[in-house]
């Protein structure tokens, strides 16, 4: 389509691959009624001999923690109709990357010889297709082609726990059937729910053939059921109407562009996109002030630094909806296997920083990463102290940096700051923490010491990590990078580590000139908290200043949704430009990396067609949630949610608008413990001392020192050697 994407009015518990066109055959239910209860597996499951498939299992092992637990003492409003609660939960399989989701109810037969019968008569089958095997040349191949099934097993385990978290949490039992811990007969139930046929005694996908990976989540919530597939349904998954991509599905042409390009690239074409020496925001490396963790915002909320109630909700904030609830405890639960032993060094075959490079990009994308790059770790990207107020000593060189989508056709059906965006958020926090740990767990099995870096633990920034490693540009949002192909709509991890690799540079795709004359996204911020007027040097980086305060106060504290995200939501870089995404999209994108002489006039006609095609508006065939919030343990009914589409004709003076800017010298000490309060007055009047970039030029030119601001306040706790010494750690 000319302006709007194929999949615009594809909801998204239909999900990617078009399984709703295939014929069904609901005669196969008695056939597979009538088969005799499987044989359950042996006791000891064997684990292919290889690093990543041992990682890959004891990963498996953390989410088979979430096989079962108790229900909410109370069951959520949910609505009569189980046409709609299927589309809840298929949505939310789908929401995590499942290529097929379906549903069906669970004869006899379907539970293992022997097995224990629960009152569970519901089965929520998924599918999950195994990643793509890097070229045998790759380094990454040796490792990921004995892995391949365990992988899959892994990633099936992971969404399986989370669905079946979101259920108990809205007061129904429900338990995970995953590779090593089932009680059922998950090809039969495959079938059964019209996910996968029978062919030579195992079960097949008409899409993807065998290469999947299969969980079920049974339960006693009611949901619709579907029916079988035909026995002729994967003849209907080929042709000319799966290859257009019938329904508005991922198109056959899409899948096969991905599959066309090498591994170690993403399924967007970075390499299209202009490299420079150093990112296009000036940073001044030398006086960049290292800062602890104490000082960052949703620490200092946790702390009491502003105020009982922004305190209280930092405990619930993101965490209030169901979904967004068990992925929190999926995350929490991988935090202590970020880092681990080193093993025996491998000898010479990690040598060549290329080739690594390479293999590393492969084996995060055969994980589930987006887009991957790596750089040298600048010494302010280095937290300085820890949350306690331990200093921190700089102890990796590399940081591959890795950004999870947080899903495009999602993002459409939501305000930005509804019930969904703080799981949008988790889901990308979670799926960056399993793999960044497992790369990091891999590296370390071949003798190179490595570490995730997650939303949940780590000891670095991301965002100086994501320009220096060519992922995006700084933009107006302020503190939040934008990448040419996803815009703002991602979540980071990083993993560091020693192995010697090929770094990559920074880009430039013009965004700075985009930035400075689109103001979408300072129009649409409900809380007035991103800068109307010109970028200013904040703690020796160029930036939009975001009014940091403002912004966690309203994400905290938002009431009508679950967080904040409606910068990501309305910003016209939001978009999709794949095969499947609209004609105006690609040839904007092309043009605005290719064609930097157009942007004069590209920039206010894509500014302005932005609104009036109604980027930004929420599209409600997508909304597949539930706008639930857990108050007290119970899941209810929101006494409102958020429901704001665009609003062109808004505007604001940016002389009038008011930015607190928190320097390095008004932030808490590094081990200050309990609240320190902020003050918002000074901070408002810290806008006295702000430079312009320009200023910053010319007073590093005269040879003039740092400003006295960007110095942060020391340790309070240290007798005056140790203090001299951490403050040092600052400027190291």
């Amino acid at each position: 389509m000319f302006l709007h994407s194929r999949t615009k009015d594809r909801p998204v518990h239909f999900g990617a691959y078009a399984l709703e066109t295939l014929p069904r055959d609901p005669s196969v239910i008695e056939a597979e009624s009538a088969r005799q209860s499987a044989a359950p597996p042996p006791d000891t499951e064997t684990v292919p001999d290889d690093n990543l498939s041992r990682i890959a299992h004891n990963y498996l092992e953390i989410f088979a923690g979430g096989i079962d637990g108790d229900p909410a003492p109370a069951q959520a409003p949910v609505p009569d109709d189980l046409e709609r609660r299927a589309a809840d939960v298929k949505g939310l399989a789908y929401f995590l990357d499942s290529a097929h989701v379906g549903i069906c109810s669970i004869p006899a037969s379907a539970w293992l010889d022997g097995a224990a019968i629960d009152d569970h008569r519901n089965a929520i089958v998924l599918l999950i297709e195994h990643g793509r095997l890097p070229e045998p040349s790759n380094l990454a191949h040796d490792w990921t082609a004995p892995a391949r099934r365990t992988v899959g097993d892994m990633r099936a385990a992971e969404i399986a726990a989370v669905v079946a978290g979101h259920i108990r949490h809205m007061g129904w039992t429900a338990r995970c059937h995953i590779a090593g811990h089932s009680t059922v007969d998950m090809q039969q139930l495959a079938v059964l729910a019209g996910v996968a046929l029978r062919s030579n005694g195992t079960a097949i996908s008409p899409f993807v053939g065998a290469d999947h990976s299969l969980a079920v989540v049974t339960t006693e919530y009611e949901l619709a059921h579907d029916a079988p597939l035909a026995a002729d349904a994967e003849r209907h998954a080929r042709g000319l109407r799966q290859w257009l991509g019938v329904n508005g599905a991922q198109s056959g042409r899409e899948r096969n562009r991905r599959a066309r390009r090498a591994s170690h690239l993403s399924r967007y074409p970075m390499e299209q996109v202009r490299r420079v020496a150093r990112p296009t925001t000036l940073i001044l490396d030398d006086e960049v002030p290292r800062v602890p963790k104490r000082a960052a915002f949703f620490e200092r909320a946790l702390q009491g630094d502003l105020g009982a109630k922004a305190q209280k909700e930092r405990f619930n904030f993101s965490f209030k909806h169901p979904t967004s609830q068990s992925l929190f405890r999926a995350i929490r639960s991988l935090v202590p296997f970020q880092d681990g032993p080193v093993a025996e060094a491998a000898g010479d075959r990690y040598r060549d920083p290329e080739a690594n490079a390479k293999a590393i990009k492969s084996l995060s994308y055969f994980l589930g990463s987006d887009l991957t790059g790596i750089c040298e770790i600048p010494r302010y990207a280095w937290f300085s102290h820890k949350e306690d107020g331990r200093p921190i000593e700089m102890y990796h060189r590399y940081a591959v940096v890795m950004l999870i989508d947080q899903g495009f056709d999602t993002m459409e059906g939501a305000s930005g700051d509804d019930w969904i965006s703080g799981t949008q958020s988790m889901r990308g926090y979670l799926r960056g923490a399993e793999i960044a740990g497992v790369m990091a767990a891999q590296l370390r099995s071949l003798g190179f010491p490595a570490r995730s870096q997650t939303n949940a633990d780590s000891d670095v920034l991301h965002i100086p990590l994501i320009l220096w490693a060519g992922l995006g540009e700084l933009s107006r949002i302020g503190e939040l990078v934008l990448n040419p192909f996803v815009g703002p709509r991602f979540k980071s991890v990083v993993m560091t580590t020693d192995m010697p690799l090929a770094v990559d540079k920074p880009i430039d795709f013009g965004l700075q000139y985009f930035c400075n004359n689109c103001l979408k996204c300072a129009r649409e911020c409900p809380c007035d908290a991103i800068s109307w007027g010109d970028s200013v040097m904040f703690n020796g980086y160029e930036m939009w200043k975001l009014d940091v305060e403002r912004c966690t106060r309203y994400r905290l504290t938002n009431s009508r949704g679950a967080a904040c995200g409606r910068c990501m939501k309305t910003c016209p870089l939001n978009k999709v430009v794949d095969a499947d995404g609209p004609l105006v999209a690609r040839v904007a994108s092309w043009l605005g990396i290719n064609a930097f002489w157009l942007k004069p006039l590209l920039v206010p006609i894509a500014a302005w067609l932005d609104d009036f095609i109604g980027n930004g508006k929420r599209n409600l065939v997508k909304k597949w949630w539930f706008d639930h919030e857990i108050v007290n343990g119970v899941t209810v009914t929101p006494r409102a949610s958020n429901e704001r589409d665009i609003d062109p004709s808004r505007s604001i003076d940016p002389a009038a608008q008011k930015i607190s800017y928190y320097h390095a010298n008004a932030m808490p000490a590094p081990d200050s413990s309990g609240p320190c309060t902020v003050d918002r007055k000074a901070a408002l009047a810290a806008k006295e001392v702000v430079e312009t970039p320009d200023e910053a030029r010319a007073r590093v030119a005269r040879g003039e020192p740092r400003p006295a601001h960007y110095v942060p306040v020391p340790p309070i706790g240290a007798d005056d050697a140790e203090a001299e010494r951490v403050e040092s750690l600052y400027l190291k």
